[in-house]
């Protein structure tokens, strides 16, 4: 059996190495909204309390799953334009990206839900290059069940056991009325390992075996609320 944790590495250039927000386990990065939500509250339809999404193992998991990548330093918005103050150190590698944000030309994406006609796509860059493991790709998003953010991260799946480079992650502005400092270390993506491996694909009906264990399951479903999380949930750390 192996006992190794698999490592992820991040490195920047080192004149950034004292001032740039690290990246951080997503578990560590809750938004506020998340702690200070109620574990359960009254349905009108119910008319009971129920259990709310904090209280639900899968959400809780993705929202915890692999880590953030943050903000590198105060972005302000004002009337859709953005602006930011930083003094880059020098010495900053040639052809590193010297913003915090930059832009994508819409027709990239036209065709696309994400195309509007007078609206730029913009690209957050990130100061770290990111390096996995033998076999792995790293899946980059928006972070997961953030509705509370003024942008949407692209989804992209990038080989970054081969590919050390800084990566960027482009994101549509979705929130026309923001105004106001969008701050450092604010989650801008969340990466996820992924092996890369094969996957075939089953389509079949359910055998004799099968319907009893699930009609069985559904019982208990129906009885105990919490029966995934205390038989079914895999520890995750």
């Amino acid at each position: 059996m192996n006992d190794i944790t698999p490592t992820i590495r991040f490195c920047c250039p080192p004149e950034l190495e004292a001032t740039l927000p690290r990246p951080i386990p997503a578990v560590q990065g809750l938004p506020g909204w998340f702690k200070s939500m109620p574990s359960d509250a009254f349905s009108e339809l119910a008319q009971a309390n129920v259990r709310t999404v904090k209280k639900c193992p899968p959400f809780i998991d993705a929202m915890t799953s692999g880590f953030l990548i943050p903000l590198a330093i105060d972005v302000r918005v004002d009337a859709g334009e953005f602006s930011w103050d930083w003094d880059i150190p020098p010495g900053l590698m040639s052809g590193a990206p010297h913003s915090p944000l930059d832009f994508h030309d819409n027709s990239q994406v036209t065709g696309s839900p994400f195309f509007e006609d007078d609206r730029v796509v913009l690209k957050f860059n990130s100061f770290w290059t990111i390096e996995l493991p033998p076999d792995y790709s790293l899946l980059i998003t928006h972070p997961f069940n953030r509705a509370d953010l003024p942008f949407v991260t692209l989804t992209g799946l990038v080989d970054a056991d081969r590919y050390q480079h800084f990566l960027n992650f482009p994101a549509r502005w979705r929130d026309s009325e923001f105004s106001g400092v969008l701050a450092k270390g604010t989650p801008i993506a969340q990466c996820v390992p992924v092996k890369r491996e094969d996957w075939g694909i089953s389509c079949e009906a359910l055998g004799t075996d099968e319907i009893g264990r699930l009609q069985e399951m559904l019982a208990a479903f129906s009885t105990e609320g919490d029966i995934y999380r205390r038989q079914f949930r895999a520890p995750k750390r």
